[in-house]
């Protein structure tokens, strides 16, 4: 038995039909659509939203969460959760921020030990779970509560404070901001390096999941796991990837949030992982596993990231940011499940 044919009925890429049915199969129709109506929305709603700094605004926010987004997306197409997606943003700006300020580590040393502790912690994670049988719900979990921990715990220990100040005087730091924190001028906007990461990491992700074999190994684990370990495919090898991917989308977001304002807090990221795995819902992944796309995932960031700056624009009360948020999840989770049922697609 192929791994294709063991996806066959989560995998949107392999069945012949209609256009129309096509694209409704597609996860991310329903976030373009989204994405197309909170946009003219907030165009028409405020001064501020079209401007050139309020474009750079919002695709600065949407590219933070969007990069993450795409990770979480991915992990979750192979059916799993990372609930400490968020602390680790945290975790591994502090980790820069200890050891340059505090021990004089030179940075860009600095940089590779926070991204090989990352992806550690990315690897111990599925090794738990895989090992263990546990869920990933309930390892990460626990992950995210020993980072949460150890991040406010050992910053205080250390500095005396929960928060690291003094990373522009750290020698180097010009350098590597060129990589992080730099900006660039773009048809009259003044973007932020993030949004190329952000492009750069949407690219990768949705090449992997369509061209490759690895994308078929990701799709098959997260649709039907036991036929795709009788298949041949390499179940640990796939989901300890996919856990470091996340691990690894966290240093990279914590180094764009460290070296763009030069400090960081002990509680940096906190809360954020569901914001991560709602975009990635509305992006059409499914709970379930086996479905969704990298790109769907991004636009999920898109909505998020103009509705966080549409608020702002439009002087809301911010408060009404996490009523659309519970409203978009459930709203995405309906949508997903009518349209894949229209779509003669079994979940």
């Amino acid at each position: 038995m192929s791994v294709t044919s063991t996806t066959a009925v989560t995998d949107e890429r392999v069945r012949q039909t209609s256009p129309f049915v096509t694209l409704l199969r597609r996860p991310e129709v329903g976030a373009a659509v989204a994405a197309l109506a909170i946009f003219a929305f907030f165009s028409v709603t405020t001064q501020a939203f079209l401007t050139p700094a309020g474009i750079s605004t919002w695709l600065y926010s949407s590219s933070l969460f969007g990069i993450m987004a795409v990770a979480v997306a991915m992990l979750m197409i192979g059916g799993e959760f990372d609930l400490s997606a968020g602390a680790m943003t945290g975790t591994t700006g502090l980790i820069v921020g200890v050891v340059t300020t505090q021990w004089g580590l030179n940075i860009w040393l600095a940089l590779v030990l926070a991204l090989v502790i990352a992806l550690s912690i990315g690897a111990g994670n599925a090794f738990m779970v895989m090992k263990t049988g546990l869920p990933s719900f309930i390892v990460t979990l626990a992950t995210f509560f020993i980072l949460q921990g150890l991040n406010l715990a050992v910053t205080k220990l250390i500095t005396g404070t929960v928060a690291i100040q003094g990373m522009s005087e750290v020698p180097g730091f010009t350098q590597v901001k060129t990589f992080f924190g730099s900006s660039f001028p773009f048809l009259g906007m003044d973007l932020k390096v993030s949004v190329v990461w952000w492009i750069i990491v949407v690219a990768v992700a949705s090449w992997i999941l369509l061209r490759t074999k690895a994308g078929n190994w990701i799709f098959a684990v997260g649709g039907q796991v036991t036929s795709a370990r009788q298949a041949g495919v390499p179940v640990m090898k796939t989901k300890m990837g996919l856990f470091m991917t996340t691990a690894g989308a966290g240093w990279i977001v914590g180094m764009l949030q460290l070296f763009d304002v030069s400090t960081v807090q002990a509680t940096t990221g906190i809360g954020q992982e569901f914001i991560y795995i709602i975009c990635a819902v509305v992006g059409g992944c499914l709970l379930t596993g086996g479905y969704g796309s990298a790109f769907g995932a991004a636009l999920g960031a898109l909505i998020y990231g103009m509705t966080l700056q549409g608020i702002v624009f439009a002087q809301w009360d911010n408060n009404w940011l996490k009523a659309f948020l519970g409203g978009m999840l459930l709203l995405a989770v309906l949508v997903n499940l009518s349209v894949r049922r229209q779509a003669g697609v079994r979940t």
